[in-house]
């Protein structure tokens, strides 16, 4: 459920080349287009995406590193349970998984700045304290 969650939230990552093409002009059109605007607010969109993906990353990593406590808990009172077992090593693997995507995330993240550096630098300068 959340992987799709994710996939939707990482949609202006996707599309930033497409999005600077469109909206960011060459030197030839600059006089077209406010590239200073496009450049801040594309720059407050991918800020606000990326803390708010943060957030439910690891939102959903304290929520199942508790369930995987609490099976441990119950499995130690209960060896024999294999169901406790299945359900334990079920929970781990996910939690592994949502791990690995704060790696994916900032993957995702260096490579959307990268691309907004090279085309908004000259139009805008992000403020200092971020």
């Amino acid at each position: 459920m959340w992987v799709e969650l994710l996939k939707v939230m990482r949609t202006i990552d996707d599309r930033i080349v497409h999005e600077l093409n469109t909206t960011v002009p060459t030197a030839s059109f600059a006089g077209k287009i406010d590239a200073s605007q496009t450049c801040k607010q594309l720059y407050e969109s991918l800020m606000a995406a990326h803390a708010s993906r943060d957030r439910v990353i690891k939102n959903c990593i304290a929520q199942t590193s508790a369930v995987v406590k609490n099976l441990r808990e119950e499995r130690e009172k209960n060896l024999d349970d294999l169901t406790l077992l299945k359900q334990l090593r079920k929970e781990q693997t996910k939690l592994k998984w949502m791990q690995s995507e704060l790696n994916v995330e900032e993957v995702v993240n260096d490579r959307s700045w990268k691309v907004f550096n090279e085309r908004c630098r000259i139009h805008f300068k992000p403020p200092k304290n971020e």
